[in-house]
């Protein structure tokens, strides 16, 4: 595990010192300015905030696997192998996108409204608004790497088809019934209409386990696949 984690602070590095960050970072700066005006609901803001972190998080993931050399890639495989490379590099983009989903609750916080869009009786707290907002944020961040590490080497091979595949994977996890990002946006999005909030907690642990399990997997088939 030191191991890992010292390859995923290298694959942080790189993606720092490569400015490979950046454009994920500004397609979701320019998409929030777009969704989300000064004085709109917490709430909804936060829904549509959590939404955008799919493919954006999705897109780190694909950074990450390519910021490095093929040369220096080709080095760190033969001295770490290639499952804890590949996941040093999966868990690079996760830290990436959980930052960047933690500035997006805080940035909402300051300038959004009201908590909800709603004339019930019941008017949710900032706490527990920012709480169910936060831990959809983390289910969309871990619903895109998922998608990242599906479409992309070693699982794809050819670039073409892995940015389709990737797109295609985050807009799944986007709409599609039994996704645990489309269930947790759909409530956070509710809960903006009718004040009613609850934090995605099975959604947050079946994203969990999903990551888990398949990343484990892409990084296994990196070790028996040629890339």
């Amino acid at each position: 595990m030191r191991l890992v984690g010292a390859l995923t602070r290298y694959h942080l590095e790189l993606l720092v010192r490569s400015h490979a960050w950046l454009p994920p970072f500004l397609a979701f700066a320019l998409l929030m300015v777009i969704g989300v005006q000064p004085g709109d609901p917490l709430l909804g803001g936060l829904g549509f905030g959590a939404g955008v972190l799919v493919p954006v998080s999705a897109w780190y993931v694909r950074a990450a696997l390519n910021a490095e050399p093929p040369a220096s890639r080709a080095c760190l495989v033969a001295a770490a192998g290639a499952p804890r490379v590949h996941l040093g590099a999966l868990l690079a983009a996760l830290t990436a996108g959980l930052l960047l989903a933690a500035g997006e609750v805080a940035a909402l916080w300051g300038l959004s409204g009201a908590v909800a869009n709603t004339g019930a009786g019941h008017a949710p707290g900032v706490g527990e608004a920012l709480t169910a907002g936060l831990a959809t944020s983390v289910v969309c961040v871990l619903a895109g790497v998922l998608a990242g590490a599906l479409g992309n080497r070693p699982v794809l091979l050819r670039s073409p088809y892995g940015i389709l595949a990737t797109l295609g994977l985050s807009a799944g996890a986007l709409v599609l019934p039994g996704s645990p990002a489309n269930a947790a946006v759909r409530d956070l999005v509710t809960a903006a209409r009718t004040g009613l909030v609850a934090a995605p907690w099975a959604e947050l642990l079946l994203a969990l386990a999903l990551l888990g399990l398949l990343g484990a997997a892409v990084a296994a088939l990196a070790g028996r696949r040629p890339e």
